[in-house]
């Protein structure tokens, strides 16, 4: 019934990205017209709240999106939100802060049967779109995806791909799996402070939110979520894998969330012991050290900052950008796995366009396979092959 109602929709466009005037969406929408233009195999739309705004979207677009279709809708006028979602195969949406102004459209977009994908990295607003959503969703056949941007796809694709080549190779994945940022270069957006800022805010009033944020389970369905104790890195020390001193990552308390849901969605096909932190890379001697501390102060000022009111606005100045200058980096970086096993090393590397260097590292022996799963075998091996080539499941 639900692959009958998705194949009766033939809406007219195919994607519409809503928040188009944001710093996000006009890189959004600046990436769409340069790779497909308009009114071509891809039919898109800009949507917002302003139609002056989205007129002058356009027009610094340049003469190529003259015939771009606007569409004016608010965030919080639900009439507008269903017939936007009656229109598109797909909603994009980059307007945040997620907790304060998206959860209108997810509730559209899965009452209607109308995939939706965002950027968000607030993991108790997540949480409770999928308490709340999740049967909708399975009803209407819609497809809701969170966590799509940069932040989160290196962790998550990265220990996948990582993962299948352990299940290709040995037959069962790596237990101990670690991701570590080397180089990080650009800033936020003022939409991801504001993000950061709220997450802080709710937090600092909620006790039972700081206790949901500390759960590295948070976003796993509670009959899937596992049991093992989670490293995390909350301070410098040094890395002995990696031969080096870390300091914690920003985004970890949202990546790690992410992977651990791939993995509970997955059926544990990372094993029930599965263990995974993240942290960025210092470098060694006394001036790594010195790099971690200073990183550390840095991370906690900011958190402070957030938690504290009269502080919050000074935080999240100077974040804002011009977006028609903001380009991805000209640079390239290289995303390498490195499994060992005993005296055997694997070594698998790609290129990464316009990305941090990352290395993502798992040590000691693969995982044994849990109870839920049968003991490795050439059928288990082509079903791994079968979930490499298809990607993480979908996080609903």
């Amino acid at each position: 019934m639900v692959a009958q109602n998705r194949r009766m929709r033939a809406p007219p466009l195919d994607v519409i990205a809503f928040g188009a005037t944001s710093f996000v969406g006009q890189i959004l929408c600046r990436y769409l017209l340069e790779e497909f233009g308009t009114h071509q195999e891809l039919k898109w739309a800009a949507a917002g709240r302003s139609k002056g705004k989205l007129e002058e979207l356009r027009a610094s677009l340049g003469p190529e999106a003259a015939t771009l279709p606007l569409v004016v809708a608010d965030a919080a006028d639900d009439a507008a939100l269903r017939k936007l979602c009656a229109s598109t195969r797909v909603m994009v949406s980059t307007v945040g802060p997620y907790a304060l102004h998206g959860e209108p459209l997810v509730r559209a977009c899965a009452e209607s049967g109308t995939d939706y994908c965002d950027l968000t990295g607030e993991v108790q607003w997540i949480r409770r779109m999928v308490e709340r959503y999740e049967a909708a969703v399975r009803k209407s056949g819609a497809r809701i995806v969170h966590c799509c941007g940069f932040d989160f796809l290196p962790s998550d694709l990265g220990v996948h791909f990582l993962q299948s080549h352990a299940m290709s190779q040995f037959a069962a994945p790596w237990a101990r799996v670690k991701m570590r940022v080397k180089v990080m270069r650009g800033g936020f957006s003022g939409g991801t402070v504001a993000s950061l800022m709220n997450v802080v805010k709710e937090a600092a009033a909620d006790p039972a939110l700081r206790k949901e944020l500390a759960d590295p389970y948070s976003l796993c369905p509670a009959a899937t979520a596992p049991t093992v104790r989670q490293p995390e890195v909350r301070g410098v020390e040094f890395d002995s894998d990696f031969g080096a001193w870390i300091a914690p990552f920003v985004m970890s308390a949202i990546n790690t969330r992410i992977v651990h849901r791939t993995n509970a969605l997955s059926e544990r096909a990372y094993g029930a012991d599965f263990r995974y932190d993240e942290a960025m890379l210092m470098g060694r001697g006394l001036k790594g050290q010195l790099a971690g501390a200073a990183t550390t102060a840095g991370l906690a000022g900011f958190m402070l900052a957030g938690a504290v009111a009269p502080l919050r606005g000074v935080s999240s100045v100077s974040c804002f950008r011009n977006p028609a200058k903001a380009r991805a980096p000209r640079s390239s970086a290289t995303v390498a796995s490195t499994c060992a096993l005993s005296a055997r090393r694997v070594t698998a590397a790609r290129s990464a366009p316009r990305s941090p260097a990352i290395a993502i590292r798992a040590t000691g022996p693969p995982a044994r396979c849990s109870a839920r799963r049968p003991r490795a075998s050439h059928s288990t091996s082509r079903e791994a092959r079968r979930r490499a080539a298809s990607g993480p499941p979908p996080r609903y």
